[in-house]
């Protein structure tokens, strides 16, 4: 069966090599261009909310050379950011096992051994302290304190949920030791605990420079913000309290109230390979 195309749309970017198998209890989805990830079928997920954080945090650090990613699970915030800046070195860390293992099976089927590195560990050990600095440090934190959301019944997901091993405060502090001088630290947080994002930014020492809201369906409250900033050591005096940042760009909507596609999300779907409107 052909793919559903939009007036002769096709997937842009590098064709895999594969040759890489499904295993039990394991499925292998399209995660951007032609780029597919391992998951497990009843596993933490890859969601909207990865794809995201990779294309605002590269949008506004379009050319780096080396990218971090903070608590990486499968590995669907950095093979998006590999896919859009296919000169870049990425280096990941993450600590469960099994998610490692899925994002190293993703990363042979996508050929980006090469340049992609997997690191099994805490954030907040300092694994990547090792291999510093970066010019990009992306992170999706878990959103929600243990105990305040039931716990998912697969072990993978809980930490994608819950802060079992540490907070959006522990990605900005770990980002901050990552950093090349005026690289951008991006994550993503959802909308009702934008405090607790501006909170994690301000205490680790970074300024807030970038902001964009996502609403998931028009007419509803819940969404996601986008976040991105750089050390404020490395900017000059004049914007570390500047009245005027962050910069906001325009929200988007990701559905329109009948579920077809909003419009304002085309310019995200295209930059992750994607149809710019597809129903």
């Amino acid at each position: 069966m052909s793919e559903p195309s939009f007036k002769g749309w096709t997937r842009p970017g590098p064709i895999p090599p594969g040759g890489v198998d499904i295993e039990p209890g394991e499925t292998l989805d399209f995660l951007c261009g032609h780029f597919r990830m391992f998951q497990y079928e009843k596993g933490h997920r890859f969601s909207v909310d990865d794809l995201l954080t990779a294309w605002f945090g590269t949008r506004w650090c379009p050319r780096p050379e080396r990218i971090a990613d903070l608590g990486s699970g499968i590995g669907s915030v950095g093979m998006v950011a590999a896919w859009r800046c296919p000169g870049a070195t990425v280096h990941t860390v993450e600590a469960q096992e099994i998610s490692v293992r899925l994002a190293r099976k993703s990363a042979r089927y996508n050929g980006l051994e090469a340049r992609y590195h997997i690191h099994q560990g805490d954030l907040r050990d300092g694994t990547l302290l090792q291999v510093p600095p970066f010019d990009l440090v992306l992170g999706s934190p878990p959103y929600w304190p243990v105990g305040t959301r039931v716990e998912a019944q697969h072990p993978q997901a809980v930490p994608a949920r819950l802060e079992v091993r540490g907070d959006i405060g522990d990605y900005a502090k770990a980002a901050v030791k990552l950093l090349a001088p005026g690289g951008i630290f991006a994550c993503v947080f959802p909308s009702d605990q934008i405090a607790r994002a501006k909170a994690a930014y301000r205490e680790a020492g970074l300024v807030l420079l970038h902001r964009q809201d996502v609403i998931f369906k028009e007419g509803e409250a819940y969404g996601v913000g986008l976040f991105a900033g750089s050390r404020a050591e490395d900017l000059p005096e004049s914007l570390r309290n500047h009245a005027e940042l962050p910069q906001f760009d325009a929200p988007i909507t990701i559905r329109r109230s009948n579920g077809s596609v909003h419009p304002s999300i085309a310019c995200f779907r295209l930059g992750c390979g994607f149809p710019p409107g597809l129903v």
